[in-house]
């Protein structure tokens, strides 16, 4: 699996774009300057899966708001991809972009191939400079939170707009949650007292 401060594989497949009701090529390096949610799911017309896609569906503004974009990405075709969007109450919600991972090139350089041939279901989160920033592999009948990614992603962007440096660094810390004030840290006098 891909290691967080790694830099992002590349990769260009084709993708629908249900806003453009169009089928175009997706590059991952024409998103360079934004932030990035790969959410992975082992397939299209499944139960979890479906679920993942409409809560994303319902933040997918939010997600936006802070410089996101959201992308679902699995093993089948783009033409799969289309008409699940087409016949599911749940999926036709998105409007972001569903990625082809026909040649399974995508999950397997992310880590999130699973033995079975499928796409494991999975969370990564990817920075604005290509570095990836968190990920998530999940049991396949288990639904993400997207509410919890979403505050994941704005708890990164803290610590990404606010380094720091080796003594004076603010943290984020365990249940925070948005408009929570970080942690501010001061090395070594910090030490034991939190």
């Amino acid at each position: 699996m891909i290691e967080v401060g790694e830099k992002a594989p590349e990769f260009e497949e084709q993708a629908f774009f249900p806003k453009k009701e169009k089928i175009e090529k997706l590059r991952l390096k024409d998103y360079r300057g934004k932030w990035l949610v790969l959410t992975f799911h082992p397939g299209d017309f499944t139960f979890v899966c479906a679920t993942d896609l409409e809560a994303f569906a319902e933040r997918y503004e939010d997600f936006q708001e802070e410089n996101a974009e959201v992308l679902a990405i699995s093993t089948d075709t783009v033409f799969s991809h289309k008409v699940w969007y087409e016949t599911s109450e749940r999926v036709n919600k998105i409007q972001y972009p569903m990625v082809e991972d026909i040649k399974k090139n995508v999950s397997q350089a992310f880590g999130l191939l699973g033995d079975d041939g499928m796409t494991q279901r999975g969370i990564v989160i990817v920075d604005p400079n290509g570095v990836v920033q968190y990920v998530a592999a999940i049991n396949n009948r288990l639904g993400k939170d997207a509410n919890h990614v979403y505050t994941s992603l704005k708890g990164l962007k803290h610590l990404h707009d606010n380094p720091g440096d080796d003594e004076n660094f603010d943290i984020i810390p365990a249940c925070w949650e948005e408009g929570d004030e970080p942690m501010k840290i001061n090395v070594p006098e910090d030490v034991g007292e939190l």
